[in-house]
């Protein structure tokens, strides 16, 4: 076991939604905690509160020289700078494949050249797309479907990022874990994913009128996901920089498959209100099943704590109150 205990850590997209999670909770553990984004999203205020605890970098992932220097006297890297959220794949595929590569490419040289031996790499379940087998795990073929659908920039990304680190870590360096994140949501994550996009579809119905809610979703609403609490998550991450062995990909998610109608439900009666499912045509490319099988996650001693309605309660009741 790893102590991450006084551990000088970069963490690359520290000030989103995941990064800042994982940043509070390496200060829990005890680490020394930089922080290296741009703040394109303007996400560097949310972790305000931590300034006189963590070192906050403000930088582009595509500058080398910025993460090399960003790098230097760490003992190790959580790389997750990336473009997230469901629109922008088919909004900015250059710009999502651009931070991809170049962002991978830069961490790895600035590993090597500051002899910064340990990498942890968030990947995502995107780069399997629509498994044949539900719950998925690690092991499954990465596919890149098709191509010319601009959905795929970003797992085609994640695909390469997986790539480049697993096989720099051969001989370069002495560590190396990929994590893939399925499906994780909690307060103030953003208006580009369903949860949050629900919460605020019904709050505005909730203000407009009495009774059901009609409510539209892309999709018949039997498509399946598997949703993690951040709390959950970030736990899932420590587990895995505490235990996990090199050369390894653990999924990090729930294996509580849930049908996308549900997820409107559970969100319909935090406002005590009905909902009336309204089906619509599903995103190109978009999955109808997606669960992780989390059996290395669970070999290692995690378990999650917070249950989906709970969850949901939680994030909705932050999306009613400050969105």
């Amino acid at each position: 076991m790893i102590d991450i205990k006084n551990r000088k850590i970069l963490v690359t997209g520290g000030a989103g939604f995941i990064g800042r999670g994982l940043v509070r909770g390496l200060l829990k553990r005890g680490a020394i905690v930089r922080s290296l984004d741009n703040n394109s999203r303007g996400a560097a205020a949310k972790l305000s509160d931590l300034a006189d605890q963590i070192e906050l970098r403000e930088g582009d992932i595509r500058d080398a020289r910025t993460v090399r220097e960003a790098v230097q006297g760490m003992d190790a890297v959580c790389h997750l700078a990336y473009v997230n959220g469901t629109e922008f794949f088919y909004q900015k595929p250059e710009l999502i494949l651009e931070v991809a590569v170049k962002g991978m490419m830069n961490v790895l040289d600035a590993c090597v050249a500051e002899n910064v031996r340990e990498l942890h790499l968030a990947s995502s379940s995107e780069v399997y797309q629509n498994a044949a087998q539900v719950p998925t795990a690690e092991d499954v073929p990465l596919v890149v479907p098709n191509p010319l659908n601009p959905r795929y920039s970003y797992g085609g990304g994640k695909i390469i990022s997986e790539l480049l680190a697993l096989n720099y870590g051969r001989s370069l360096l002495d560590r190396v874990i990929v994590f893939r994140p399925h499906n994780v949501y909690g307060p103030d994550m953003g208006s580009e994913h369903v949860i949050p996009q629900f919460a605020l579809r019904m709050k505005q119905a909730c203000a407009e009128t009495a009774g059901p809610v009609d409510f539209p979703i892309q999709g018949t609403g039997q498509e399946t996901r598997a949703f993690i609490y951040i709390d959950d998550f970030v736990e899932g991450v420590l587990k895995i920089m505490e235990e996990g062995e090199t050369q390894n990909i653990y999924h990090i998610g729930s294996d509580e498959e849930i049908p996308v109608a549900q997820i409107a439900e559970l969100v319909g009666q935090c406002f005590d209100r009905e909902i009336r499912i309204i089906p619509g045509p599903l995103q190109p490319g978009s999955p109808s099943r997606r669960c992780p099988d989390v059996s290395k996650l669970r070999a290692l001693g995690f378990s999650s704590s917070t249950s989906l309605p709970e969850g949901i309660a939680k994030t909705v009741a932050w999306y009613r109150q400050n969105r």
